[in-house]
């Protein structure tokens, strides 16, 4: 019986290990999660940047831009990795190019609410 609970356990050791391994879900939960952490900084920096006296309707026009802009971004990484075969969805020789996708990924998503916003902030502030 105890055998039984043993052998049980490292069965599911051994899928959470494969799950973790493929490549397509992996990349489909870093757009999913990017994408909550970009609309969440985009909001929050835009709101700080409405705050910091711009009452004009560029902010709003900012994240418009930023909201259409990442979306197909984020789909182009995923689809990358999303339509490999199945024999390449765990196959450790793409572990660096997975991961130079993920870091790119994970950059724009970071960076781009920053950047545009204080972009757009100094085109206001020339106007």
């Amino acid at each position: 019986m105890g055998d039984g609970r043993m052998n049980g356990a490292l069965d599911d050791s051994t899928d959470t290990q494969e799950k973790a391994c493929d490549w397509r879900k992996g990349m489909s939960d870093n757009v999913a999660f990017a994408l909550l952490v970009y609309t969440a900084l985009q909001i929050f920096v835009t709101i700080q940047a409405m705050k910091g006296g711009s009452h004009s309707v560029l902010p709003y026009f900012a994240l418009v831009v930023l909201v259409a802009g990442i979306i197909p971004a984020c789909r182009w990484f995923e689809r990358r990795w999303v339509n490999i075969p199945d024999e390449e969805a765990t196959d450790p020789a793409l572990s660096g190019a997975y991961r130079r996708d993920q870091m790119l990924l994970w950059l724009l998503a970071i960076g781009l609410p920053f950047l545009l916003t204080m972009f757009f902030k100094g085109i206001s502030a020339a106007v």
